[in-house]
């Protein structure tokens, strides 16, 4: 059985929402499908939310790219739009595409590539001068 990564069309008259599916390449658009991988809103949400909607799991859309299963054209672009599709090529780890999604924490501090701090730190130690220069003149003002 070959099977396609597609989309089925959902929702009401001029108000399409669809449906990422895994199906027999025999069955019609909107017939029988194994597994539902996610969801596509391309007009949004709401008229207060016009932005595209894409909601795919991942991992599902991988196993079966993974299984053989032929994604066609636009569901292709719905999984590199999602990441999905990197992670199926080996361009991301799985566990590194979720890491590149999580920003540095304020902890750490940005080094440049001749191993010294970057000039974010150099302004802070900038600061710290100027706060002493600021405290200098209040000390005079308070012994007088």
């Amino acid at each position: 059985m070959a099977v396609k990564l597609r989309l089925v069309r959902m929702g009401k008259k001029k108000q399409p929402t669809y449906r990422l599916v895994a199906a027999d390449s025999r069955s019609p658009r909107d017939g029988r499908f194994l597994e539902v991988l996610g969801t596509y809103e391309p007009r949004g949400a709401s008229r207060a939310n016009p932005e595209t909607v894409l909601k795919v799991d991942n991992d599902k859309a991988v196993a079966w790219l993974r299984n053989g299963a032929q994604p066609t054209e636009r569901v292709e672009k719905l999984l590199k739009a999602s990441g999905a599709w990197d992670v199926f090529r080996g361009d991301v780890a799985p566990t590194a595409a979720a890491a590149a999604d999580a920003a540095p924490s304020a902890a750490e501090a940005p080094v440049s590539a001749a191993g010294v701090e970057a000039p974010v730190a150099d302004a802070a130690s900038s600061d710290d001068a100027a706060s002493v220069d600021e405290s200098a003149p209040g000390d005079e003002a308070a012994s007088a």
